[in-house]
């Protein structure tokens, strides 16, 4: 069964449920109410009556005149003596009397409801003054008029609630289809995404929940796109960097078997392609931390030392420094210490000074503080910078600039402080006027720090 189906009958089922009980409650309070709202008029009636007979008449001694006047009120009504236990005047017949007697209603004085076999009476009781006199006007209305005036208006009631509920079906069968409209258009969507037609995916128009689960749906087609394109690129990418070292290698090979190459000239081609083995180690290398990186979790954070971890990377990369005669400046603020794991970030720091290193004209600065709850570390250089086309690219595999190496220095290094719950852009600085490279981490409090 559809979901549109679902609802309706489930709200029609509900609605149901509801006004059955609503009525029964009503039906079996409106007989109450009647009854109550019956008595009243009685009471008011009977001593209206009483007053005035008392005024009028006085006494019984005009017996004819009082009995008239009591007939011309068209009510159910005895004049009882209490005295005497006896009827004195009755507007019902004898044997409706009788059977009062019988039923011994009239002595009972604390009964309100009179039955006369299947027959019941709502019942008043007004004394006159003085109460010596013992006159009782009884009058009474019988409950087959009190239940039909129950009937008549719960037939209205049942109409009205008939129309509700109609208005209620066809409210809900609206409110339904709009609610599952949207999710159905969602349906479509994510049938497209299934087929990868990502430039076929629309937005659809919804609110509240169902327009986050659309936003989400949206983010995740657009998020789906770009990282197949990614993967595309990585795979043209991959295939281009293995390739070519992997040409000169089977060239060299070929032309010193064929003796091609002789003397000086073979030599420098088993030198080139040494250097290219390595090179495909390299690359290779980095692919497998890459791929590791994405599937394995063993990932084991400590507390460390900024100004520690700083100086560790410094430390590898001093020959590379003396090579390419670069300065550093570092500017790290006292007690930093970062949560991660430690040679992970060593080499995710790495890389990004590596990348410094080539890049820079004759200087690098390296700031580490903390900033708004959180770890800044800052990597910038007086090189050229990164070119605007690049910037959002520089993270990818594969992507390098001009005098990269593999291009997975980066993207392994993007890896690791995501790893490490960080982030990390790329922008010009303004100081140095190159790049400059800025890792945002956790802020570190109260944790065991451990010394490089």
């Amino acid at each position: 069964m559809r979901l549109r189906s679902q609802l309706t009958l489930a709200f029609t089922g509900l609605l149901i449920v509801v006004l059955t009980v609503t009525g029964y409650l009503i039906y079996s309070l409106i007989l109450d109410i009647l009854v109550q709202d019956e008595r009243r008029q009685l009471e008011e009636t009977g001593e209206l009556l009483a007053g005035f007979l008392t005024e009028q008449y006085g006494t019984t001694q005009d017996m004819q005149e009082f009995n008239q006047f009591l007939n011309e009120q068209e009510l159910q009504l005895f004049l009882y003596d209490r005295n005497l236990d006896t009827v004195l005047f009755s507007t019902m017949p004898n044997s409706v009397v009788a059977g009062f007697f019988q039923e011994n209603n009239f002595a009972n004085t604390k009964e309100t409801m009179w039955q006369l076999g299947n027959d019941r009476f709502v019942t008043s009781r007004i004394l006159f003054s003085p109460d010596a006199l013992g006159l009782e006007l009884i009058l009474l209305t019988p409950m087959t008029d009190l239940h039909a005036i129950q009937q008549n208006f719960f037939t209205r009631l049942f109409l009205i609630f008939l129309i509700g509920a109609l208005l209620a079906i066809w409210l809900s069968y609206y409110l339904t289809n709009k609610l599952v409209t949207p999710l159905t258009l969602l349906q479509r969507q994510l049938k497209k995404i299934e087929k990868r037609q990502f430039d076929d995916v629309e937005r659809i128009k919804a609110t509240g929940e169902i327009k986050e689960v659309e936003q989400s749906v949206f983010e995740m087609a657009n998020e789906l796109q770009r990282y197949m394109s990614s993967q595309q690129v990585f795979f043209q990418n991959a295939s281009h960097e293995l390739k070519t070292p992997l040409m000169t290698i089977q060239g060299y090979a070929e032309g010193i078997k064929d003796g091609v190459f002789q003397g000086e000239e073979r030599d420098k081609g088993l030198e080139l392609m040494v250097d290219e083995v390595n090179r495909l180690k390299i690359i290779i290398n980095e692919m497998i931390l890459l791929a590791k990186l994405d599937t394995e979790k063993t990932y084991e954070p400590i507390t460390l030392s900024g100004n520690a971890l700083i100086n560790g990377v410094m430390d590898r990369l001093l020959p590379m420094l003396n090579e390419n005669d670069v300065e550093v400046k570092q500017q790290v603020e006292e007690n930093i210490l970062i949560y991660a794991d430690e040679e992970k970030m060593l080499r995710a720091l790495s890389n990004i000074v590596v990348n410094a290193i080539r890049h820079a004209e004759s200087q690098i600065e390296i700031h580490a503080y903390t900033a708004h709850k959180k770890l800044v570390i800052t990597v910038e250089d007086d090189g050229e910078g990164v070119a605007e086309d690049l910037i959002p690219h520089i993270f990818h595999r594969f992507i390098k600039g001009k005098s990269g190496e593999s291009g997975l220095g980066l993207a392994i290094a993007r890896a690791i402080i995501e790893q490490s719950d960080g982030k990390i852009s790329v922008d010009r600085s303004a100081a140095l006027g190159g790049a400059k490279f800025t890792i945002t981490l956790p802020f570190v409090k109260g944790k065991r720090e451990k010394h490089g």
